[in-house]
């Protein structure tokens, strides 16, 4: 332990406005330097998946199509022990160290990769970029829920989760030329597109530097002061801007005594102990939204191509308005997550997407479909599921305390990533030949039936969580009881 951490701990109890004035802020230019700092990761992920995906390497590096997913398999599991580890050190040793290292990380990896001349540099490589995407999710999320004000939450972080499929597209679009050969030799293209993220991560690592740690960790490790600090001058600029602040009551002080690393037995006890159905809702949104989104999205070229005739080189063109679909999901709905309510908008989105991709099924299976409706139909589909995915993390980001934030984000990442990871191969078995449609008709509708239940359970279990204080959610391990506190 250091002797700063030591000297924290030993401070004692002090009681603290810093929740309750991060939440009353109105939505000022600090919060854009959040969202754009921190949201960005997203656009550059979707971006270099899509790149990546389309593997224009495959000839340059002589690799097998099995080699080709094998670079795909082993950048997801980089992102879950990236999620695990990252995850942990984010609550230990702060969101900003964290959200800082793992873009670098995330970034060396993707551009170094670019250089490859074997399978096994990529692979390795690869996996190092996917080591910071992972740590990403667990730092940036915290970090998200923790600066923005309680009744602009829901929205945002939905809404930059999603943003993930606004890079997807343009990642699609870049593919158009960089995988030209009328235009880049085939040893190029596919390695300028590796470059691309490394030269935008230059901009964002200069943004994120003037994005602060976040004050309820500080506050939560014996840094009152500091968080104080934090909390004046993001104040002092709004004040700036010509809107007056009213004082913060003191009667909504909370009163937390510092905390170093929480023990894993800790961790358990508030997952299953503490907490049993807020687990298994996280859990079961995790699951459900990543076993669907990987059961279509790996196989959708395989289902044109294989069931609707077409050339691999059109499968591009049908791609941009699943994506655009996808991405106008957070868009039009994160709002209502914060107005109407979290269980009623995760039941909803959930429960009609699984439902329009049933219709989907039963259409598909009677041939009703051409690829240009079964897209359509596709597209509506994941504009619901898109928003309640992004759902999924903002959810087991705020019903958990603070101090394990990160981790709880972290496990229930790499618990549906894990899950998800056997649906391409499941729903790529049932797709064969593209003979008989049966087999995938059954896949799809026990994607939707999966999809559904995932709704369902959070309907059931479910926090209204909207425009609440993450202190009135879960109180956070550092707080003092009041019993106590009168000792």
């Amino acid at each position: 332990m250091s002797s700063r951490m030591a000297a924290a701990l030993n401070k004692g109890p002090h009681a603290s406005l810093v929740p309750a004035r991060m939440d009353r802020l109105p939505w000022t230019r600090f919060h854009w330097s959040v969202v754009v700092g921190l949201g960005v990761s997203w656009i550059l992920d979707g971006l270099e998946i899509q790149i990546v995906a389309a593997a224009g390497y495959q000839k340059s590096l002589g690799m097998s199509a099995t080699e080709v997913g094998f670079a795909g398999s082993i950048y997801l599991v980089g992102q879950v022990i990236g999620a695990l580890v990252f995850g942990r050190l984010a609550d230990r040793l702060g969101r900003r160290k964290l959200f800082i290292l793992t873009l670098i990380i995330y970034l060396a990896g993707s551009g170094i990769a670019g250089l490859a001349t074997e399978p096994w540099f990529l692979y390795v490589f690869r996996f190092v970029a996917g080591l910071g995407i992972g740590g990403e999710y667990a730092a940036i999320n915290s970090a998200i829920d923790e600066l923005i004000p309680a009744k602009y939450r829901g929205r945002i972080d939905i809404i930059i989760n999603g943003t993930y499929w606004g890079g997807a597209a343009l990642g699609a679009f870049a593919n158009l030329f960089l995988l030209n050969t009328d235009i880049f030799d085939e040893n190029w293209g596919w390695r300028i597109g590796f470059f691309i993220g490394p030269v935008l991560g230059l901009i964002i690592i200069y943004l994120r530097r003037h994005i602060p740690e976040s004050p309820r960790w500080l506050m939560t490790h014996g840094r009152e002061d500091e968080a104080e600090r934090t909390v004046d001058e993001i104040e002092r600029k709004v004040e700036e801007s010509g809107v007056r602040l009213e004082p913060v009551p003191q009667e909504k002080a909370i009163k937390v005594e510092a905390t170093g690393s929480i023990p894993f037995g800790t961790i358990w006890r508030v997952l299953w102990k503490d907490y049993p159905k807020r687990t298994v809702m996280g859990l079961s949104m995790m699951i459900t939204q990543s076993f669907l989104y990987n059961a279509i999205f790996f196989t959708y070229a395989l289902v044109l191509t294989n069931f609707y005739g077409l050339d691999a080189s059109q499968v591009s063109l049908y791609f941009f308005p699943f994506a655009i679909g996808n991405l106008l999901g957070p868009l039009l709905l994160g709002h209502f997550f914060d107005t109407w309510g979290r269980r009623q908008m995760i039941f909803l989105t959930y429960v009609v997407s699984g439902a329009v991709l049933a219709v989907s099924a039963f259409l598909f299976s009677i041939d009703a479909l051409t690829a240009t409706t079964q897209t359509i139909l596709w597209c509506v589909s994941f504009f619901f599921a898109s928003a309640g995915a992004s759902s999924a993390y903002l959810t087991v980001s705020e019903i958990f305390p603070l101090e394990m934030r990160s981790q709880v984000i972290s496990y229930m990442f790499a618990v549906g990533q894990l899950v998800g990871a056997f649906a391409p191969t499941i729903y790529g078995s049932l797709i064969g030949e593209g003979e008989d449609r049966g087999p995938l008709t059954i896949g799809y509708y026990l994607g939707a039936g999966i999809m559904s239940l995932g709704g369902v359970v959070a309907a059931v279990f479910g926090v209204a969580a909207e425009r609440k204080s993450l202190e009135d959610l879960a109180d956070p391990l550092s707080k003092v009881k009041e019993d106590a506190a009168a000792q």
